[in-house]
């Protein structure tokens, strides 16, 4: 019989001290393999360590498996800590507590997903807001939350417009007054984006370049061109 050679608190910490820090090497793989590691093990000692991490991680596979990794823990624990991100954390803390929170789905939450979140000058901030705003939104405020969303029609390029134009199709039929408020301003970006949206409102396996280009060309002139 193989004799079991017991671990000591003293060799565990020295383990869990070199995988903590593995979370901050130069190898991109090496801290993606850490990352799920500590996930797998579920270590609500962890917690800060992987806040600190997301709020630097410049790989986009690494901190969606540090995003994994918190969605493990206890949701009284992770979600505390990531709404102190969003008050006081740079552009990319706040982004990936968003992301988190959107995954977690505490409704709790909510109360943090403000306008100035909604409407934040990082790209990547607002995107997450909008994603994590429709997945928390209580029922009955669908319709002020589209209202909101849609003061940001035109905003900024394709990848841009397609996360707000998913997060209001997300919502459902609840937008359609406010595209219909869309499809009526002068600006051609909001006009163009709020019909791309209706489109992909009725037809959700549309893409969103075809969306565009209908949008752009017409209908007949798009099936013409389609040939």
């Amino acid at each position: 019989m193989q004799e079991v050679v017991p671990v000591n608190s003293t060799q565990k910490n020295s383990q869990d001290t070199r995988l903590l820090d593995a979370l901050g090497a130069g190898s991109s793989s090496t801290r993606l393999q850490a990352a799920l590691t500590v996930g797998t093990h579920a270590d609500p000692g962890a917690v800060d360590a992987l806040l600190a991490r997301c709020a630097i991680e410049p790989d986009f596979f690494v901190r969606d498996m540090l995003t994994w990794a918190l969605t493990r823990l206890p949701s009284e624990i992770t979600v505390p800590r990531l709404l102190a991100e969003l008050r006081s954390g740079g552009a990319r803390a706040r982004s990936q507590a968003l992301h988190t929170l959107s995954k977690i789905g505490d409704a709790t939450a909510w109360p943090a997903i403000t306008r100035s979140l909604l409407h934040d000058a990082d790209d990547e901030v607002a995107r997450s807001a909008w994603r994590a705003a429709v997945v928390l939104v209580p029922a009955g405020e669908q319709l002020t939350l589209a209202a909101e969303l849609a003061t940001q029609l035109g905003r900024g390029d394709r990848t841009v417009q397609l996360s707000l134009s998913r997060a209001l199709v997300a919502l459902g039929d609840v937008i359609e007054p406010v595209l219909r408020t869309g499809l009526a301003s002068d600006d051609p970006a909001v006009h163009a984006h709020a019909r791309a949206t209706e489109r992909l409102l009725r037809d959700p396996d549309a893409g969103f370049d075809e969306a565009q280009r209908i949008v752009a060309l017409g209908p007949e002139r798009a099936a013409e061109t389609a040939c």
